[in-house]
């Protein structure tokens, strides 16, 4: 790649130049003002006795002129604070990104534009990295899943976290559990599919001495160790019919027995159930019962596949990194790779397929050749075969996985992104804005 030319620096003027230009100056306050006096204007034409001679003219030239100082001033006013504002971002290397101005008023416009856009993303980002630490994401997708988990969280309704499986499910159950007033009890998780069928019931309610062969002593089931605080179901889709009846029973009468006993227990938990099959199917086969479905699925959350939300891997990938081994870094290449993959096992194999790359490398940089199996097609390859993606959404796509390593790989830094790319710092945020990257997820994950 060539090397990139130095960018071109804003001279004291153009830097200092306003946001509302000598020509909006002129042009609002005049319309405001001939907006004032045309009534005045056409009233004397109309009903010429209705004021007297040249009354008209005068009337109309002094509210036009009055509105024309007042919007003046208050353009003037409120100019201060913007550019006192817009000149504060200059000095931060997070908002430094937007493109220098280069027509005078309306690239500023387009600036204050830009900044007060990367704003509302760094603030939303920040947001999402406060309420939800433990869950990375900084996409829309996940931003919106945790407004979801927040405005559930405050509730004791019980949650349906729907998705694939590696998305992370128990994580936003152990979220959701840690933002709710049940906080300070126990998160209790249960994998309905990991325990065998006969013990899923004494696992869940606990039995009684002598209930069965080999009950050798009373045991506490995962409904009264989590008493005060929250139950985690998952994988709900994989519980046997008569254990399904038994759940039922006890969620909507906050009641349930030991197995082998006969004495009621007072249910005082909330439930979150987690699934990645189609309970609306399994109920259509008779595996999954309706009324059950209805019990739990009062506030359903689906999270997103690791596909529908790219822009998370930068951060994803370094959160793991950093945990495998300190200091490590990827590649730019080995990074395209990342996000030109599917991910069919979601977050897991991206876990998983770091912490091998990470032992493959040792010491080194991560590189394509310490990510076996992955494909080394981009989008657009990956799409070449698919008869409905056009030339355009191909391009966009490997265009997307470009600017996003970039990104990456400088932090999030669209001055240094666009000089790696060998493309002019304006080219690029325009990029950015009409493929809707969001740059906050890529900062501080360079080196």
């Amino acid at each position: 790649m060539a090397a990139p030319k130095p960018m071109e620096q804003d001279s004291p003027r153009k830097r200092d130049s306003p946001l509302v230009g000598g020509s909006l100056l002129i042009l609002v306050p005049g319309i405001l003002g001939g907006v004032a006096a045309l009534p005045i204007l056409t009233a004397g034409s109309l009903w010429p006795g209705l004021f007297w001679w040249r009354h008209a003219e005068i009337l109309s030239l002094l509210s036009g002129g009055a509105v024309y100082l007042a919007a003046t001033g208050l353009l003037l006013w409120v100019r201060r604070p913007i550019r006192r504002f817009l000149h504060s971002t200059r000095q931060i290397d997070v908002l430094a990104q937007t493109p220098a101005p280069a027509a005078r008023s309306r690239d500023e416009l387009d600036r204050l534009e830009g900044v007060f856009d990367q704003v509302v993303e760094l603030l939303s980002a920040m947001d999402a990295r406060a309420l939800f630490p433990n869950m990375v994401g900084e996409s829309r997708a996940m931003r919106a899943v945790f407004s979801q988990l927040l405005k559930v969280a405050a509730t004791d309704a019980t949650v349906l976290l729907l998705g694939e499986s590696g998305v992370g499910k128990e994580l936003a159950a152990l979220s959701l559990h840690e933002k709710s007033g049940r906080a300070k009890g126990p998160f209790v998780a249960v994998n309905c599919a990991a325990i065998p069928e006969g013990l899923l019931e004494s696992e869940l309610f606990g039995h009684e001495r002598g209930a069965f062969t080999g009950a050798v002593a009373r045991k506490i089931g995962k409904f009264e160790k989590a008493a005060q605080g929250t139950l985690f179901l998952d994988e709900i889709g994989d519980m046997p019919p008569e254990t399904q009846a038994k759940i039922l029973r006890a969620i909507e009468s906050r009641q349930f027995e030991r197995v082998g006993g006969g004495k009621p227990l007072r249910l005082d938990v909330r439930v979150v159930a987690a699934t990645h099959r189609d309970l609306p199917e399994m109920i259509r086969q008779g595996r999954f019962r309706e009324d059950l479905y209805h019990r739990l699925n009062v506030f359903p959350v689906r999270l997103p596949p690791l596909r529908d939300r790219r822009e998370d891997i930068p951060l994803l990938a370094g959160r793991f990194l950093e945990g495998f081994r300190p200091g490590a870094r990827l590649s730019v290449e080995a990074l395209q790779r990342l996000l030109a993959h599917d991910w069919p096992g979601n977050v897991r194999e991206l876990k998983n397929v770091l912490e091998r790359a990470t032992v493959l490398a040792g010491g080194d940089e991560i590189a394509p050749r310490h990510l076996p199996g992955l494909s080394g097609q981009g989008p657009a390859e990956a799409t070449a075969g698919d008869e409905a993606a056009d030339l355009d959404s191909r391009l966009a796509a490997y265009e997307r996985t470009l600017i996003e390593a970039a990104l990456s790989r400088t932090g999030g830094v669209q001055s240094r992104a666009a000089a790696l790319l060998g493309i002019k710092e304006r080219s690029l945020w325009h990029r950015v804005k009409k493929l809707g990257i969001a740059v906050g997820p890529f900062r501080g994950q360079g080196g």
